[in-house]
């Protein structure tokens, strides 16, 4: 093998070793760069998950108290009726008591 054919070789292998270390350096690169990306992703997929979740909390709170406030509702309806009842039994009732008093 003659000298420059050597040189060549020796060249080309030089170029190839720069040619892998340029790819591993992008190679890292690359790497680093999703690495980042794929972690402010992750923040902000974090970030709109527990917007949502407040979101989702404040409806149901929501849903909640108008729930309560128709039980209130229908809490007094039912007392008001049941004072009604109690008022007409309770004249009912003095007027038995003062009867049968009367009559002894």
């Amino acid at each position: 093998m003659s000298l420059d054919a050597i040189e060549k070789v020796t060249e080309i292998e030089q170029q190839m070793r720069e040619l892998r270390a340029n790819a591993d350096a992008q190679v890292q690169k690359v790497k680093a760069d999703a690495e980042r990306d794929g972690q402010a992703r992750f923040v902000q997929a974090r970030a709109a998950a527990a917007e949502e979740g407040k979101a989702l909390m404040k409806a149901a709170e929501s849903r909640a108290a108008q729930k309560a406030e128709e039980i209130q509702r229908n809490a007094k309806k039912e007392a008001d009726t049941l004072r009604k009842t109690a008022e007409q039994r309770l004249e009912e009732a003095a007027e038995f008591i003062v009867g049968r008093v009367v009559s002894h």
